[in-house]
């Protein structure tokens, strides 16, 4: 199968518009249109809320804490200490001038 088809299929069968109305009573036409609104608001709303900036946010910090946790304590600690004393080193060096 071609991949333009297969995302042709996908996107026509998600997109399938094709209702037979004249086979539909009014009141089963409304309740369907009434249906498709809200699952309509309520993708509208999930889509706002992976969007929003502040839950973004919090998303990618909780994702940085979770990676920070699994850091081993002692690597961690290393890292730490190379920062200090490159801090310490550049601070020396300023105040020796």
């Amino acid at each position: 199968m071609a991949p333009g088809r297969a995302v042709e299929n996908r996107v026509t069968g998600m997109a399938d518009t094709e209702t037979d109305a004249g086979q539909l009573a009014p009141a089963a036409l409304v309740g369907e249109i009434e249906r498709t609104r809200t699952e309509l608001a309520h993708t509208i709303d999930e889509i706002a809320d992976r969007v929003s900036p502040g839950n973004v946010a919090r998303r990618a910090s909780a994702r940085a804490r979770e990676r920070l946790s699994q850091v081993d304590p002692l690597i961690g600690g290393a890292v730490a200490l190379a920062a200090v004393s490159v801090t310490c080193y550049f601070l020396w060096t300023k105040l020796r001038k």
